[in-house]
């Protein structure tokens, strides 16, 4: 996904960014939320409202997940670049309670989230 930018100032944009979405097919909370320079980290609470919309999610069900939003100033406003952590951003200032809000989608990034944070990384099974 490449960057989206608007005419609106940084406060305006993450308050944007952050504000519960709501469409026909699903809705969407950020339950926690947190800005590390120019990264935004959010754990988001998607709910189905038909089937189909998410993998493995019936209408009614919900699935959370860890969000990572760039952020970019520019002369006329403010832009953003969303990933998640399936796409493994190359960031790992995420705080690490937000590992415990969402289930695990990238092991590798989680491990970079520990060491940034100075954590030992989680224990792999045994093989």
């Amino acid at each position: 996904m490449g960057w989206l930018f608007s005419h609106q100032s940084r406060p305006a944009l993450i308050a944007e960014l952050i504000k519960p979405q709501e469409s026909e097919r699903a809705s969407a909370k950020v339950i926690a939320h947190a800005l590390r320079g120019k990264v935004l980290w959010s754990v988001v609470e998607v709910t189905a409202k038909v089937a189909g919309e998410f993998p493995n999610l019936a209408p009614g069900e919900s699935r959370r997940y860890i969000q990572c939003d760039l952020l970019k100033g520019g002369s006329n406003g403010w832009g953003y670049m969303s990933m998640d952590e399936s796409m493994h951003p190359f960031y790992y200032s995420c705080p690490l309670s937000y590992l415990d809000m969402a289930p695990e989608q990238s092991r590798e990034w989680r491990e970079g989230v520990r060491a940034h944070h100075g954590k030992p990384t989680a224990p792999t099974a045994p093989i």
